[in-house]
């Protein structure tokens, strides 16, 4: 596993009074970090400025110094819920630092980094507090000139949840900082354009003067971004980006993500002209113009819903149903019920057959007897009886048809099942849903291991559920599946490390602690996997922590004999590991260890030698029979040392050591010329 080398800050006691505990986070300008107030007994956030940005010459130094001193006093007048406060200022090591509030959760580069994008509610709500910080730094005559998601720290949120959003607590730092470390360019007499790019104002780029619609134009790529999970330029190099804010529009964001309202294309629109005139003169008047948005999209979410009035079962509407129109043809004897047929009389049979015999009357004749009268009278009774009867029962049956049909509709016919969509990609989704006569409406997407990006992961309503005939199905989309590089967390002590690996969903598990001589106890030295490594929701990520500088200081072991060395290392409790390399060094001198000298290590801990074996030796050669000065340039040409006997100008005869005799590089060779 790698070691990873951290800032040598940590731990350290800054102005006697700050005790560094961990890094936060390293930006263009500065490092933050966390520590503690030993006087008062709180955290508290340092900001210490990068020392490329400086100047080197100690005249501009003193006056770079005091400049920042003054705008730092400025920030810390500027006091605001929404702005991170801002309690003292200094110097440590030629370095000037900014002592700030420390605000719990996460910066919003973060957020958009886990989230991608927020939606409407979400996006206006955080931009609402962002305006309110900067809109108190407008009045007090201050510009941020700096607005970005990473100085736009999210609190965690009073109402629960880290997903919250909408009721966390929104903080904005860095208030004038780029003004402050700008002071450097000024006093060489620089044009150095202190702000982030990817949010520069037009008028930045082209003459670098900044005002308050400068923010209000950074606050409306914020809010693009927010809306979109991009910002609208990129290129290849910074000057490029800057002067696309120069030549180009900002885009709407509803042509990234469709289904946006208008309005808040217009918002973005009206904070973003490439005419500072034509923006919104401070953010405080932009703020008015989120809030009236953020009402508009309330007032249209209510409009959506539809409220019920109790009806009290005391004073219920009457509904009046038209009854239809029916003819009832008389009814003859032979078609009366039982109870209106009597038997026939001797003389009732008697008019019958005169009747008949005269033709038919189109009357009744009145029978001559009080018996024939009473008759006739309870027939017609009978008969109007049946009728009214009839007609009553035709009538409440028209009557319940139309009421079922009624009830039928609002209980079950006016619905359908909702369609399977589930897996479909969004465009087949959709034209199926509208196909069948829905609205489709679309939830924030959600990372999922089983279901391709870009297809329905869930509806609502469910499958096969009742829905009304033209109602609205809600679908959520697949991100696919979710990875992330492992968060840096190496320098930070083992508490904000855990934090960060949580909120990033993985499971924190503490390797073996190790002694390390750069980072003090407690502080993580090292991950595994490692920094930076790819990994999904749920893994599991190893931390190393230090235990501190090691109790044992290595020596230096290089230049003395090995058996020197045994002594020392055996003496140290250490075991010693041997390796022997050629070398033109001496025979058994140490020639190189590890871990070098002054490292720690502890009791036991190996330590490895490389062993000089003395110079390759060189084999003998044959010189006999040579002229006496060629002889003497071959041997030396071997690294030996040559004496010559008897005649210099004669030819070899003799040589010691003979030929094909192996000895060591700078041998006394020996050579008699005759």
């Amino acid at each position: 596993m790698d070691i990873q080398v951290a800032d040598t800050l940590l731990n350290s006691l800054i102005d006697g009074r700050y005790r560094i505990r961990g890094r936060v986070a390293r930006g263009g300008m500065a490092t933050v970090y966390t520590a503690i107030d030993e006087r008062l007994d709180r955290t508290v956030a340092i900001k210490i400025i990068h020392p490329n940005q400086a100047p080197a010459a100690q005249v501009q130094l003193t006056d770079f110094l005091e400049r920042f001193t003054d705008e730092a006093k400025t920030i810390a007048r500027l006091t605001h819920p929404n702005v991170v406060a801002v309690y003292d200022q200094g110097t440590h090591g030629g370095l000037p630092y900014l002592v700030m509030e420390y605000v719990r959760g996460r910066n919003l580069r973060e957020i958009l980094a886990e989230r991608k994008r927020l939606n409407p509610s979400e996006a206006l709500a955080i931009l609402e507090q962002m305006l309110a910080a900067i809109g108190a730094a407008h009045r007090a005559g201050m510009v941020h000139r700096d607005v970005k998601p990473e100085n736009v720290l999210v609190a965690e949120a009073p109402s629960g949840g880290a997903g919250n959003l909408v009721d966390s607590v929104v903080k904005v730092a860095d208030f004038g900082l780029a003004r402050a470390v700008e002071a450097s360019s000024d006093t060489e007499g620089g044009n150095q354009l202190m702000a982030t790019v990817a949010y520069v104002a037009p008028e930045l780029v082209t003459d670098g003067r900044a005002d308050p619609r400068t923010d209000v134009y950074a606050a409306g790529i914020v809010l693009f971004e927010m809306l979109t999970g991009r910002v609208p330029y990129n290129g290849d190099r910074a000057v490029d980006v800057a002067w696309q804010h120069v030549d180009r529009d900002v885009p709407p964001p509803s042509t990234l993500v469709p289904g946006l309202p208008p309005v808040l294309d217009e918002l973005v629109r009206r904070a973003t002209r490439r005419d500072p005139g034509a923006r919104p003169t401070d953010a405080g008047a932009f703020q008015g113009e989120v809030q009236v948005v953020r009402d508009d999209l309330g007032t249209v979410a209510n409009a959506n819903t539809t409220v019920l009035r109790q009806i009290s079962t005391v004073d219920q509407p009457t509904t009046v149903v038209q009854q239809p129109t029916m003819v009832v043809s008389p009814v003859q004897p032979s078609e009366r019920p039982s109870w209106a047929r009597l038997p026939d009389q001797p003389r009732e049979r008697q008019a019958r057959e005169r009747q008949a015999r005269d033709g038919g009357t189109p009357h009744r004749r009145r029978a001559a007897s009080p018996g024939s009268d009473l008759l006739d009278r309870v027939r017609e009774t009978g008969e109007r009886i049946f009728a009214g009867r009839v007609a009553v029962v035709v009538t409440a049956v028209a009557l319940a048809l139309v009421v079922g049909m009624v009830g039928w509709w609002f209980a079950f016919g006016r619905y359908t099942e909702t369609p399977s969509l589930a897996g479909l990609a969004r465009t087949d989704a959709q034209a199926q849903a509208e196909r069948s006569g829905f609205v489709v409406k679309f939830a924030d997407p959600r990372y999922s291991e089983e279901v391709a990006k870009d297809a329905v992961l869930a509806q609502d309503p469910e499958p096969t559920s009742r829905i009304r005939r033209g109602g609205t199905l809600t679908l959520t989309l697949s991100l696919g599946p979710e990875r992330f590089p492992v968060p840096d967390v190496v320098g930070k002590t083992l508490d904000l490390a855990q934090l960060d690996l949580e909120n990033a969903n993985l499971v924190v598990e503490r390797g073996t602690d190790r002694f390390n001589d750069n980072l003090p106890e407690g502080v993580v030295i090292a991950t595994s996997p490692k920094v930076g490594t790819v990994v999904k929701p749920g893994d599991k990520i190893t931390v190393i922590v230090s235990k501190g500088r090691a109790p044992i200081a290595v020596p230096l072991l290089v230049g003395k004999d090995i058996n020197d060395v045994r002594g020392i290392v055996e003496e140290l409790e250490l075991k010693l590991v041997l390796e022997y390399k050629d070398s033109d060094k001496p025979k058994d001198q140490v020639i190189a260890q590890n871990p070098q000298d002054g490292a720690g290590v502890e009791k036991g801990a190996e330590i490895k030698v490389e062993v000089s074996e003395g110079p390759p030796a060189v084999t003998m050669p044959r010189v006999i029979d040579l002229p006496c000065q060629q002889a003497k340039q071959l041997l030396e040409g071997q690294g030996l040392a040559v004496g010559v006997q008897l005649n210099p100008n004669g030819t070899v005869r003799f040589q010691n050591p003979n030929e094909n005799t192996p000895v060591p590089p700078g041998t006394q060779v020996v050579i008699t010329c005759l």
